[in-house]
């Protein structure tokens, strides 16, 4: 079998991988800690939105001030006034049930598809991009699997 050497870029040129470099392999999800500023608990898969310095609230598509979305919660559970885990990038992993919750389906999320911020329901998600004027259109992620989210967050577009 004959040796293949990968292609990199390196300073915006094309070229084989050279001996002794090595590939950047993918990177870990980034976590932020962060208090809970809503009411309630949050739960693993709630959108959420920086509603002062360290505090977060849940994120919903209906105002521009709700609408941009820092991350999903990545603990079980979070109380309210409580120090919790918001991934902002990466693959999130939840129950079928706990996607249940965030998504008002059953069965978890779907494969190869795409996920936004719902503007019907606080620290929600939904598959049906918001089409009211005055919404806002908030990408958020794809379904990799039916426990799996590959979070893709994107700036929210007024409608």
């Amino acid at each position: 079998m004959a040796e293949r050497k990968p292609l990199v870029i390196v300073n915006g040129q094309i070229q084989q991988i050279q001996a002794g470099d090595t590939l950047q392999g993918i990177s870990n999800p980034t976590i932020v800690t962060l208090v809970n500023g809503n009411a309630n608990a949050v739960v693993i898969g709630s959108p959420v939105y920086a509603s002062a310095a360290g505090t977060v609230d849940l994120a919903q598509a209906d105002d521009i001030n709700t609408s941009e979305v820092v991350g999903l919660v990545s603990d079980a559970s979070v109380a309210n006034g409580a120090n919790g885990s918001i991934q902002t990038s990466g693959i999130l992993i939840a129950t079928t049930g706990q996607w249940d919750t965030i998504t008002g389906e059953t069965g978890g999320l779907v494969a190869n598809t795409v996920y936004f911020l719902d503007p019907s329901s606080e620290g929600k998600l939904t598959v049906n991009a918001p089409t009211t004027d005055g919404h806002l259109v908030s990408r958020i992620g794809k379904g990799l699997s039916t426990t799996q989210l590959e979070i893709a967050i994107q700036p929210p577009i007024l409608l």
